[in-house]
């Protein structure tokens, strides 16, 4: 699957000297079961849900969200100190947060943290999550179901009005796809143009 995406995301390395920030998240039995993901202090990152996983999806974060990101890691004093809350409520993942910078690390380990710093940088990699699945899912429909991508379509259109995408650039390739090809409902192709230019103005902005 990841394979498959890699031509349309953007390439990307693993900063060797730069800070890291990798998140894990073990669930069983939801999807998916695993996520990693792994964001450099330039933007680079990387999305991967398979352990062991050997073809992480690359992308690029903008400059505003990655500062974001690193600003609540700042603040979390770079996870040296314990998040889980120890209340007992029902188990909702094992979480990772992970701060890697020079050879030094430190991660932190929590099933329900009630610090406001730590819910506000695990929503931001939840969303980067949902925008992976939200990615995949437009990629199989656009390979294997012509007729499901308009709703694939309107589900990371909500998705994006909810601002629940991170770095949506990932999508222009398959939209720009859909848009020039008659194989696709009409109504696909209008709405994918919509997205795309609105995508590539808040880009210009």
């Amino acid at each position: 699957m990841k394979t498959a995406l890699a031509f349309i995301l953007f390439a990307a390395t693993a900063s060797a000297e730069g800070p890291r920030i990798t998140f894990t998240k073990v669930f069983p039995n939801s999807v998916p079961a695993y996520v990693e993901i792994a964001v450099d202090k330039d933007g680079d990152a990387y999305y991967n849900d398979e352990p062991k996983g050997e073809n992480p999806v690359k992308f690029k974060i903008g400059a505003a969200d990655t500062a974001a990101i690193f600003e609540l890691a700042d603040k979390l004093e770079h996870f040296v100190k314990p998040l889980e809350s120890g209340l007992k409520v029902a188990f909702m993942g094992k979480k990772t947060f992970k701060y890697e910078d020079k050879g030094a690390s430190h991660e932190a380990t929590f099933n329900y943290s009630e610090d406001l710093e730590a819910k506000a940088l695990l929503d931001w990699f939840e969303r980067i999550s949902e925008t992976e699945r939200y990615l995949f899912d437009l990629e199989r429909a656009v390979r294997f179901d012509k007729l499901g991508v308009n709703d694939a379509i309107l589900r990371m259109e909500a998705a994006r009005d909810q601002k629940r995408l991170v770095a949506d650039e990932q999508f222009l390739p398959l939209l720009d796809r859909i848009v020039k090809s008659e194989n696709y409902m009409h109504m696909a192709r209008t709405r994918a143009a919509a997205i795309t230019e609105a995508i590539r103005g808040k880009v210009g902005q």
